[in-house]
């Protein structure tokens, strides 16, 4: 019998702070975040909300925290990872997190352009930021062939 195990997370939601870029030791680029996620409560149209916690690392740390703010919309797409620490009390505390393997855009163009403009951080290089996802799937060099008749399909 094969052995299965899956552990994939996708979450849609809002940032519920501006994240915050930090370093291990050794130098690498870590964000510690939480998402504000919707979840269907009790009774019909009843919404609860779940806020979960987020850890991105290296480049999807950079990424998020460069264009992304409190209130943000944000796709995370991840795994589950379970960490135990000793708090200041000398507690053992376990915590469940998800590690960011993706970090996507889902504010509009524009709503991500005000709300990085707007925004505290650094401006060097924010305004002319433009995701592959908005740019437009064409080039200049397109070149299209008149087709007379049916028969000159190829297919």
């Amino acid at each position: 019998m094969a052995n299965f195990n899956l552990n994939k997370v996708i979450l849609g939601g809002r940032l519920t702070s501006d994240p915050e870029l930090k370093q291990t030791q050794s130098g690498i680029p870590v964000c510690s975040f939480s998402v504000a996620v919707n979840r269907r409560g009790s009774g019909e149209g009843d919404q609860k909300v779940d806020f979960i916690n987020c850890q991105a690392w290296r480049n999807h740390a950079e990424f998020l925290c460069r264009y992304f703010r409190k209130g943000s919309s944000v796709c995370i797409i991840g795994s589950i990872q379970m960490r135990t620490y000793t708090d200041k009390n000398s507690q053992q505390r376990t915590v469940a997190e998800v590690i960011a393997e993706e970090v996507n855009f889902v504010d509009s163009k524009g709503e991500i352009s005000s709300s990085v403009a707007t925004s505290d951080a650094p401006k060097a290089n924010t305004a002319s930021y433009i995701p592959d996802a908005y740019k437009p799937n064409f080039s200049s060099q397109t070149s299209f062939e008149l087709v007379e008749q049916d028969d000159d399909l190829p297919f």
